[in-house]
């Protein structure tokens, strides 16, 4: 039985086509002109309607990935799992996707193990596509004959009770695709929405199956994630959903072990990312993969000491150590692990202010983030302070010796000034 949907019309809804990119325009009015339905679909018509500029604009049509490429010469078809097209416009894409059938229907182009969606180029019609989606907020359509908006499942109403909630089952939609349940937690943030009860529930049942993930899709999830301006209260979220333990399982040992020194040094280290983040300033997920897994290598290197190993031989090791099991969850790329172990090898180096050494290690292409983690170090309270006000003063002295970062020179701040941790 087909479910009739709401339909808000023009002067029910805020959404003007001024509001719309030009170029995601071009593409709903190309696709009516050559006899295909098209709407804008997802979280650029949620944006609008919570008066937010959109980041990008996504289109759905009946429409085959076959008839778009031959309707735009600049798109190209991507993706196995789901396959769509990227038309595109300079620096903009649009990204196109043809209508997907609902659940229960089977064939060739659907594959599911385990309950679990491997492939799924199945195709249906509007009213099949909507229960493909995830939450309700981002299954909105746009029908752009009319100018109306279409809700098949209380969007409209969760929108205004600033509730995020999963369509159908959720239990089931997080079998399909366990990365739904980060999902979950990363659009509560943006939005400030809360989780309903019937969304939240099985995430606290199910976060096992994240182990289950390619952990090169988690990266994916990881920038997602923390590189988006909001990471402290994501953090705080995944750790109340037992999520943060999937994706980190050697911090969130060291959490079980020292809670107050480790959360205090990950909730600087997110504060600072979102602050930068904020004002517009570049970041980088090699100086947080540092942070993050700074406690549990500062313990393998302790015991390797006690061993008998050199500072900086133990450093090397248990960066090893680290970042060999860290991997096995989430695929760091290497340009980002290397930077980590830059970062925690020249913590030892610090250490060395006699001689020529101190004037060296200025120049070096990392002498800024490790300064600025050793920083970090200082406000979760190691005992480094004598250290950070020493490599203050210095660099001071000597600016002109001090590598270039990635993001070009700032100056050091003054040991007088209260320290907080900066990115490079």
């Amino acid at each position: 039985m087909r479910i009739q949907p709401r339909i808000i019309p023009r002067s029910e809804h805020p959404i003007s086509r001024s509001d719309i990119s030009d170029n995601a325009l071009k593409v709903l009015y190309r696709l009516s002109n050559a006899g295909y339905k098209a709407y804008l679909v997802g979280g650029g018509i949620r944006d609008l309607m919570l008066g937010h500029k959109p980041k990008d604009f996504d289109v759905v049509t009946d429409a085959r990935p076959e008839q778009i490429r031959e309707l735009f010469r600049n798109s190209r078809l991507i993706g196995r799992r789901f396959r769509l097209a990227h038309v595109r416009f300079g620096d903009e894409i649009i990204e196109v996707s043809t209508f997907r059938a609902a659940h229960h229907i089977t064939d060739g182009e659907r594959h599911i193990e385990d309950g679990r969606i491997i492939r799924d180029n199945v195709y249906g019609d509007i009213d099949d596509d909507v229960w493909r989606r995830d939450f309700t907020v981002n299954a909105l359509f746009y029908n752009i004959d009319d100018f109306s908006i279409i809700d098949y499942v209380g969007a409209m109403a969760d929108i205004e009770a600033q509730q995020l909630r999963m369509i159908g089952d959720a239990a089931a939609r997080y079998r399909e695709d366990p990365v739904r349940m980060l999902r979950a937690i990363r659009f509560a943030v943006k939005l400030g929405f809360t989780i309903h009860p019937d969304t939240e529930k099985p995430i606290y049942e199910l976060n096992h199956l994240l182990n289950d993930i390619p952990p090169a899709r988690l990266f994916e999830e990881f920038m997602k994630l923390f590189m988006g301006g909001q990471s402290l209260k994501i953090y705080h979220l995944l750790r109340r959903y037992d999520l943060f333990q999937h994706l980190f399982p050697l911090t969130q040992q060291m959490l079980d072990q020292d809670e107050t020194r480790t959360d205090g040094m990950l909730c600087r280290a997110f504060l600072s990312t979102d602050e930068r983040v904020r004002e517009d300033k570049p970041v980088t997920p090699g100086f947080l993969i540092a942070a993050l897994l700074w406690p549990s290598l500062a313990e393998l290197v302790e015991e390797y000491k006690s061993n008998g190993l050199t500072d900086q031989d133990a450093i090397m090791l248990a960066s090893d150590a680290v970042l060999s099991r860290q991997i096995t969850s989430i695929s760091f790329p290497r340009r980002f692990t290397q930077m980590a172990r830059d970062i925690w090898l020249l913590q030892s180096r610090l250490k060395h202010r006699r001689g020529k050494r101190p004037m060296r290690l200025l120049s070096h292409p990392r002498f800024r983030a490790a300064y600025d983690f050793l920083l970090l170090r200082a406000e979760a309270g190691e005992d480094v302070q004598e250290m950070v006000d020493w490599w203050t003063e210095f660099s001071e002295k000597h600016q002109d010796r001090i590598g270039e970062s990635h993001h070009g020179r700032a100056r050091l701040r003054r040991s007088g000034r209260r320290h907080k941790p900066r990115r490079v």
